[in-house]
């Protein structure tokens, strides 16, 4: 059996659930024996690549996480909405109660940039906020579900080593097993 090919991705989130991932501890190589980690914030390939499976954390709020997202679902066979953020905002999703132009007011009332007091730093390189912060499933199509802030390290391992063995995994399964 070839070993399958694993990427995962953070977009718009805190990080909070790559850290549950590393929580899996040993169990790691378990998942080192069915695949290889192809991309991650720590496998730092600039390429996307073909992948058998993508977690992706984090929603969508800016312009290059939408066309991140797109890339992804092209070249993922199996694209996992990574904890609350991916699947319904979260935390990040708060500034949507707010116009984008209030938000900025706010968060650079008291910045200080160059001199310029108060103003929204404007560069080529920095991303550019959508007016909104949308899950993934608004703007792709989601193969499955790991819902959590963040999920525990228990139910990311059973996930990964489910579909890793070619299996769909059953959450209501995972809150009753106990690994390590």
């Amino acid at each position: 059996m070839s070993k399958k090919k694993l990427a995962t991705v953070w977009l718009g989130g805190c990080s909070g659930c790559h850290m549950s991932l590393l929580d899996i501890d040993e169990r790691i190589l378990d998942v080192a024996a069915l695949a290889d980690i192809v991309k991650s914030p720590i496998v730092d390939g600039k390429e996307f690549p073909e992948v058998d499976i993508a977690l992706v954390e984090g929603s969508v709020t800016s312009d290059e996480h939408l066309q991140e997202i797109k890339l992804i679902r092209k070249r993922a066979k199996t694209l996992i909405a990574f904890g609350d953020c991916a699947v319904m905002t979260n935390v990040t999703g708060m500034r949507n109660y707010f116009p984008l132009k209030e938000v900025f007011d706010a968060s650079y009332k008291y910045a200080v940039s160059n001199d310029q007091y108060g103003q929204v730093p404007s560069h080529e390189a920095l991303l550019k906020l959508n007016d909104k912060v949308v899950p993934l499933q608004e703007v792709v199509e989601v193969d499955f579900v790991l819902p959590g802030c963040p999920p525990s390290a228990d139910t990311i391992f059973y996930v990964l080593f489910e579909f890793l063995n070619d299996r769909i995994p059953n959450l209501s399964e995972a809150k009753k097993l106990k690994y390590g």
